[in-house]
């Protein structure tokens, strides 16, 4: 049987702003990626995400970016390879404390954003991001691109590796995201979408916007919830998942 793992970028409220429907869709997913403070989320919102977490019985993963809350983390920075590093191991030990008060482990890294799109191609950024989640925590799992120089880099530290891939989002014929900016970057036909996601799964392959074939490996599948028509998405896509035979489980079950 077919395992892959749903994962949601959660707790991204920050204060008095509210962004996305975080108790909605923990009911479908089996990874919940949560922010901690640097590009959003805060205290009490880590606090209040962790809870959700728990209670829907979602693996917990660390979300850490770039220090840049007027950003929301999308926009490129330059750092140390110190740097990045450093930003990583403080942001999981933000989570860390709140998981650990829950009596939870954390189960893997995502990185956010421009930080997560800059260590898909720049080798040494990736390093530095893996680097730090090893010397936190050698049994975390990191997730990346698919196929991309961060997943690369897990593997040389001697860390598990999570694949990740996108529902809603447009691949180039290298394996990297279409540009947001580029027209056809989101994918907003859902049945198109979960044809293609299921395809990753089973297949190992996507079609590019070029119309070409590239190979591809689906450990996790991000899913977007901000907004109702999205969190029907996510629980469309795994009702499609389990009905063809996927077993939908977090990463930390099957990753090795």
């Amino acid at each position: 049987m077919f395992k892959v793992d749903l994962n949601s970028d959660i707790g991204e409220s920050f204060g008095d702003y509210k962004l996305g429907l975080d108790s909605d869709v923990a009911k479908h997913i089996s990874s919940a990626n949560i922010a901690c403070g640097f590009h959003a989320g805060d205290p009490i919102v880590m606090a209040k995400t962790v809870d959700i977490a728990v209670r829907e019985k979602v693996a917990i993963g660390a979300h850490p970016g770039f220090l840049d809350l007027m950003g929301f983390g999308r926009r490129e920075m330059k750092v140390t390879a110190y740097e990045a590093k450093s930003y990583i191991k403080y942001q999981i030990g933000a989570l860390w404390a709140f998981a650990k008060g829950k009596g939870v482990e954390l189960q893997h890294v995502k990185p956010h954003g421009a930080l997560y799109n800059m260590a898909a191609k720049d080798a040494e950024l990736a390093f530095a991001i893996a680097e730090g989640v090893y010397e936190v925590d050698k049994n975390l799992i990191l997730v990346g691109l698919a196929n991309s120089e961060l997943t690369l880099a897990g593997k040389k530290v001697g860390l598990r590796v999570a694949n990740e891939v996108f529902a809603d989002r447009a691949y180039n014929s290298d394996g990297s995201l279409v540009s947001r900016k580029k027209e056809g970057a989101v994918i907003h036909d859902t049945e198109l979408a979960i044809s293609r996601v299921l395809r990753m799964v089973k297949e190992g392959k996507v079609e590019s916007i070029n119309g070409e074939d590239i190979n591809i490996q689906a450990d996790t599948i991000c899913v977007h919830g901000d907004n109702p028509q999205a969190v029907v998405f996510v629980e469309k896509i795994r009702s499609v998942l389990v009905a063809e035979g996927i077993e939908v489980v977090s990463m930390g079950s099957f990753i090795k």
